[in-house]
């Protein structure tokens, strides 16, 4: 049985983000899914200085191995002041120090939401520019608007937007 991973690019808590991927998850068949949370992940602000001194984070090198051994990737990105969150940032510059094409060509179902009319999507498109180059294989890709309008119990209740993502898991089931 193949192996996927889903994760938010996000630490919070309440991660809306988080909720997606492991949603979306569920709609992906005849897989295994690990759920990794970044608070589980805890590595220094990266700089230069710092892995001279005290080398790449165990945590970072955990993290890695756990999208070299899946099969593929649900990523849902959480958007801060117009790119992704700073905690991700972190964690994919920890990454590329190790592998500089971290994705390892996995096909990646990359995702956002915002509680706002655009999704994510700024976030959104700046990953998809910079994953390619660094081992990226995007095979599907989803922005959800509103998340608290059309995520309701647990489920997506745009019916709309429940095909349209349900057409990019199919894609990425696919891919795998």
């Amino acid at each position: 049985m193949k192996n996927i991973i889903a994760f938010a690019g996000s630490n919070s808590k309440d991660s809306i983000n988080k909720q997606l991927a492991v949603y979306t998850s569920t709609l992906v068949e005849n897989v295994d899914v690990t759920v990794l949370d970044l608070n589980d992940f805890e590595l220094p602000l990266y700089g230069m200085d710092h892995e001279i001194v005290h080398g790449v984070p165990d945590d970072a090198h955990k993290f890695l191995q756990h999208i070299k051994s899946s099969d593929g990737i649900v990523l849902s990105l959480a958007e801060h002041n117009g790119t992704y969150a700073t905690v991700f940032k972190n964690l994919f510059d920890w990454m590329s120090r190790i592998d500089g094409k971290l994705w390892s060509e996995k096909p990646m179902l990359l995702m956002a939401t915002s509680h706002g009319a655009r999704g994510g999507a700024t976030g959104l498109e700046i990953a998809q520019g910079r994953f390619q180059y660094m081992g990226g294989n995007i095979v599907g890709q989803f922005i959800f608007p509103s998340f608290g309008e059309n995520f309701q119990d647990g489920v997506i209740s745009n019916e709309e937007l429940k095909s349209q993502l349900i057409e990019e898991v199919k894609q990425f089931q696919d891919s795998l």
